[in-house]
């Protein structure tokens, strides 16, 4: 494996695993995207080493990877077989976070939107070409999503706001 590789990820998994616990809305969900698209990156980074900072790519690559999973896997798979229930999984300290639950409500798109204009600060016009869909739609998400964060959250601020 190459040095700077190695090194590149050892400096930027951490932010990299919360970019994509903000895309997917679990832990386990933003491990398996950080690991999918750092294999594919990995291959690539002669390439990319060029780069004055690969970081913004790297991110690109996992929303449009996390936007390519959820199209997929909104397709309806029929089983034999009941499987078994998951183990229980450790408390995630965001479970309990207002903001944490109204964000992971929202469809897996406009949660999409949200994170790419407010955390990841791209414009709507880049927000468009890395989802593959019209600027109109990432208004239109935006515009639903952020209303549906004011439903969910406009009582929590107004109950904050009398203490």
């Amino acid at each position: 494996m190459d040095e700077d590789f190695a090194e590149f990820v050892r400096v930027a998994l951490p932010g990299l695993l919360r970019y994509g616990h903000l895309l997917t809305g679990n832990p386990h969900d933003a491990a398996d995207l950080v690991q999918i698209v750092l294999e594919k990156i990995g291959v690539r980074w002669s390439s990319l080493r060029a780069a004055e900072s690969p970081l913004p790519y790297v991110k690109r690559a996992m929303a449009n990877t996390h936007v390519s999973r959820w199209r997929s896997r909104r397709r309806e798979n029929l089983v034999a077989d009941i499987p078994e229930p998951p183990p229980v999984a450790p408390v995630d300290r965001l479970e309990n976070e207002p903001l944490w639950l109204a964000l992971a409500d929202l469809p897996p798109r406009q949660r999409t939107v949200i994170v790419l204009r407010y955390y990841e600060g791209l414009s709507e016009a880049e927000i468009a070409a890395a989802m593959r869909i019209s600027p109109g739609t990432v208004k239109s998400q935006a515009s639903k999503a952020l209303a549906g964060l004011r439903g969910k959250l406009g009582s929590l601020v107004l109950a904050g706001d009398e203490s």
